[in-house]
């Protein structure tokens, strides 16, 4: 619990620090024109320092990743677990707590550096608000909330399994890593060998759309890269599609900004992805749980 509230302040004190230097020099360089300057409080990095949303699609894992490694097996090995099964409470309880307990705790936290960054930066800059960006806002950090609580299932899914807390602390790592860097490096050289577009000649044209829809469905697979492109559209209205356009498709297009309402419809498969894999996880793991057998020493 103390290494996910040191990951947490670290990102809401970076992120905050990225929001105001960033929003400062655009403002002042005047590159940062136009409506929905608050949203960039949570969009804008300062010389290396990443922005809240990228600090929270890298790191936010790891909050969940922390608060459930050792959910489940911490218990088994210290001896508690026959002693929580012994007391007057249905047995699956105690992994349903540990789970709401872990969503509740994230949220909390969330939402509560969300509206840090947000206060602190209204009282720095004066940005005021509208009714549109605080709706993105909120969208947003219930994304972020059910994409930590995404990897909080399946650290709990591993303290489940695994017997003891160091190795399914390096499981969830070792799946983080792989959805973080290894899917997009496997949906390229897999689009490219099912469509290739090395050629010159009439083939390799015509795969060039099938290999970009190939390409970005199978790095779709990956909840870091749904929940990249799902805060991307939320926070930024000028997000028009998440697909690729055509010439014929622009053609008579006005440039304008997208509501609340239309930016949800693009992102709206985003959540439902994200918090079916989070049920999921936890489902596997409420099953395991439920046929292990615990015996007192």
């Amino acid at each position: 619990m103390l290494l996910f509230a040191v990951l947490m302040i670290l990102i809401t004190i970076t992120g905050f620090y990225a929001a105001l230097s960033g929003l400062s020099e655009a403002i002042e360089s005047g590159s940062s024109s136009g409506s929905f300057l608050f949203l960039k409080l949570f969009t804008v990095s300062a010389n290396s320092i990443p922005s809240y949303n990228s600090l929270m699609a890298l790191m936010g894992p790891f909050i969940g990743i922390f608060m459930g490694f050792d959910a489940i097996n911490s218990e088994r090995t210290e001896g508690t677990l026959n002693r929580l099964v012994s007391q007057p409470l249905y047995r699956d309880n105690i992994i349903i707590s540990k789970f709401l307990a872990g969503i509740f705790i994230t949220a909390v936290m969330v939402f509560a550096s969300g509206l840090l960054i947000g206060s602190v930066g209204l009282i720095s800059t004066g940005l005021i608000p509208t009714a549109a960006e605080l709706g993105r806002l909120f969208i947003y950090l219930c994304f972020c909330v059910i994409y930590i609580g995404f990897w909080l299932s399946i650290a709990i899914l591993f303290s489940t399994i695994c017997k003891h807390a160091a190795t399914s602390a390096l499981a969830c790592i070792a799946v983080w890593l792989f959805c973080a860097i290894f899917i997009s490096l496997l949906a390229g050289i897999i689009a490219d060998a099912v469509y290739p577009v090395n050629g010159n000649d009439m083939q390799s044209l015509m795969n060039e759309m099938n290999n970009y829809y190939c390409e970005i469905n199978l790095n779709r697979l990956s909840p870091y890269y749904l929940f990249g492109e799902a805060a991307t559209t939320v926070l930024n209205p000028g997000v028009r599609t998440i697909n690729a356009v055509t010439m014929t498709q622009l053609s008579g297009a006005i440039s304008s900004t997208l509501s609340l309402g239309q930016s949800m419809l693009l992102v709206w498969p985003h959540l439902t992805a994200l918090a079916a894999l989070m049920l999921i996880a936890f489902t596997i793991s409420y099953v395991s749980f439920m046929r292990q057998e615990i015996r007192s020493r």
